[in-house]
């Protein structure tokens, strides 16, 4: 069951570089399944081969093993590929499970699924995957921006990794999805992640996929665990590979860097071949700013919150950030129509912002966040992050009637009395609440939605030359240095999760990057430098391979390519276009830091986010036009509705529109500074 295969490139204190092995520690298992039987389950012992070096037969002490297992390990200085080949000597149903068990002290380990799982994922609630209920798991390869696990032992700074390397051009349905299931087909997906082995911290991967203790099927549902069993006939191959990696780091953040440069260079993705321009893309995402228009209540809006795809109808929600984005689009749309002589689109987005300068705010000043006309109810509720988006929205508005000539001092005066009230907020350590009253009373006092107030307050600066907000974003800084950052704990940016999330070191980095540009020298190197660390988390939730889907599911069928898509939070698995500025931001250290994967990622994803794009013929499973999909679904998850290669049935686009744009018009901060 075991061979003295692995374990030497595990013991890492004094060298970077594999050694002779010495020790067992590798265990493999061949799972059979006869269709309407349990499964069974046959311990394997590696008999070496005289040649070539590194060449085993995996057998079985049970004489009726119906196939032939054959590995090979190849060896260089930080890296071991095993191949491992399976033939068929009768038809088979098969999973097969190899664990490599380190010297690393469980405890003193964290753990990092790519887009999935980070740490222990202790910010997680109990719903979702975390050491709250195992301190073991193994995921389906499609939940992870990358094939890959790692353990990083936080005493010695070792880590190691174990990543699948495959074509993956294949998936096939199943019809449960949890106990033993044997697929429709074929699949490319395996599995991955890590167990506790009598203490010690162990990689454990497979195929075809299997998840463990519990596997995770919505918002906060965790299912009993699945198995899953391919087929392979008398006389048929299959060839699996998995790249076992070693290094030592400085801290969690290190590793998380060296591991995503890692991914990068073993996946290379590359750029996704669409003919959309930005002007073509613009110019269908515009017919959202028309359509979504809704004018017959005191505030008027773009419906863009909780739709239905097949109908894409208004629901009655006004929203100003968030999800929403309601004054963002309406910049966008003013400022799109003014540079293509669109004057509908400059009249509706003049209609939408008189409105909420009329009927927008709170009887304090703070703006309504969300309002929604068919239950006739308000969120009371306000959050650092919509009042912040709605400021930034609205400076930007600023900014550019001021370029016009135009001016609206009753705008400065509601922005800045917000402002004002936003600074009473703000704790001595820097951090703002996440949630809070009108009369400032604290709901939430979580400090995850911080750096969302950062850019806004750099641009209030500059927009009024007031020292006051900039010396607030830096307070920021400080924050997120000390709490965020240096502890590698991003998290809560979101509000409809509590958990590690995407948009904590999206806006980690967009915060860092507005300070960095507004300030100089050793300061702005400061900024620049802790953007950096950031963005590594960042772009580790962005997806550097294509998920395989099956024939039948819309997403594979329509040919999406999952690589440059981000995936959302622990809780919420599904991938996204949530980019704004971060394309521009991986621009911007590229140039920085001479560091070519930034640019070349930065491609990948501008052109994978673009697939999407709903026009009559070309409509995505979406109902109208320009009306971008938000919940895509890509794993075995979903909000209740559809499941693996469709979207939820209600979607927000008020965001998806915004996102894109942004991500669309780049360098507009700099406009902004001229």
């Amino acid at each position: 069951m075991k061979f003295s295969l692995l374990l030497a490139m595990l013991t890492l204190v004094n060298t970077n570089t594999f050694s002779s092995p010495d020790i067992e520690n590798s265990f493999a298992t061949l799972a059979l399944k006869i269709p309407g039987n349990p499964s069974k389950s046959y311990d394997l012992q590696y008999e070496s081969c005289n040649e070539p070096v590194g060449s085993y037969n995996l057998v079985s002490s049970e004489n009726d093993l119906p196939a032939i297992i054959y590995q090979t390990v190849e060896t260089n200085e930080t890296t071991k590929l095993i191949t491992t080949k399976i033939t068929a000597t009768g038809d088979i149903y098969f999973n097969f499970s190899q664990k490599i068990q380190s010297d690393f002290s469980h405890d003193d380990c964290q753990f990092y699924m790519p887009g999935f799982w980070y740490r222990r994922n202790l910010r997680s609630p109990k719903g979702a995957p975390s050491f709250h209920t195992s301190d073991s798991w193994i995921v389906r390869e499609d939940r992870l921006s990358t094939p890959l696990t790692g353990i990083y032992n936080e005493t010695t700074g070792a880590y190691i990794t174990a990543t699948r390397i495959d074509d993956f051009q294949h998936e096939a349905l199943t019809t449960h999805k949890e106990g033993e299931v044997i697929i429709s087909g074929k699949t490319s997906l395996g599995y991955t992640g890590f167990e506790n082995i009598n203490g010690k911290a162990s990689l454990s991967f497979g195929y075809p996929y299997r998840e463990a203790p519990k596997t995770y099927i919505r918002k906060l549902t965790l299912a009993p665990e699945v198995c899953a069993f391919q087929h392979l006939s008398k006389g048929e191959t299959i060839t699996l590979v998995w790249e076992i990696k070693q290094n030592k780091v400085s801290d969690f953040s290190d590793f998380i860097k060296q591991v995503w440069e890692y991914s990068y260079d073993l996946y290379k993705p590359s750029i996704v071949n669409t003919t959309y321009t930005s002007d073509k893309m613009k110019s269908v995402i515009s017919n959202y700013f028309t359509e979504s228009l809704v004018d017959n209540h005191a505030l008027k809006y773009m419906s863009g919150v909780h739709l239905h795809i097949d109908d894409c109808k208004s629901t009655g929600i006004a929203e100003v950030g968030f999800v929403g984005r309601v004054l963002l689009n309406a910049f966008n749309a003013l400022e799109y129509g003014a540079e293509q002589n669109r004057p509908e689109l400059v009249r509706n987005s003049q209609t939408i912002l008189d409105s909420y300068l009329k009927n927008g705010f709170t009887n304090t000043g703070f703006f309504r966040e969300v309002v929604n006309y068919k239950n006739n109810t308000e969120e009371y509720n306000l959050s650092i992050r919509r009042q912040s988006e709605g400021l930034y929205a609205i400076l930007y508005y600023l900014q550019y009637e001021k370029k016009q000539g135009r001016k609206h001092p009753e705008w400065e005066t509601k922005v800045k009395n917000i402002l004002d009230q936003i600074l009473k907020l703000q704790k001595e350590d820097g951090s703002f609440p996440r949630k809070f009253k009108d009369n400032m009373s604290i709901v939430d006092n979580s400090g995850g939605s911080t750096p969302s107030a950062t850019p806004m307050l750099v641009l209030a600066s500059a927009y009024f030359k007031n020292n006051k907000y900039m010396e607030a974003a830096k307070k920021t800084a400080q924050y997120l240095d000390k709490e965020i950052i240096s502890k590698s704990d991003y998290f809560s940016s979101t509000l409809d999760a509590n958990c590690e999330d995407k948009e904590a070191s999206f806006y980690a980095s967009t915060a860092l990057y507005h300070l960095a540009l507004f300030t100089k020298g050793k300061e702005s190197m400061y900024y620049s430098d802790l953007a950096k660390k950031s963005a590594y988390f960042c772009l580790s939730w962005y997806y550097t391979w294509d998920v395989p889907f099956a024939q039948g599911q819309m997403l594979g069928d329509i040919g999406l390519k999952t690589r440059g898509w981000g995936n959302v939070s622990v809780e919420n698995n599904h991938i996204d276009v949530f980019i704004f500025d971060f394309a521009t931001i991986l621009n911007w250290l590229a140039d920085k830091y001479k560091e070519p994967r930034f640019t070349e990622f930065s491609k990948v994803i501008k052109t994978s986010m673009c697939q999407l794009l709903p026009y009559e013929g070309h409509l995505c499973g979406i109902a109208k036009t320009g009306y971008y999909p938000e919940v895509v679904q890509h794993t075995n998850w979903d909000y209740g509705k559809n499941g693996k290669g469709y979207y939820n049935d209600i979607f927000a686009p008020g965001w998806t529109v915004a996102s894109l744009w942004e991500m669309l018009t780049p360098q507009r901060i700099q406009l902004f500074l001229k």
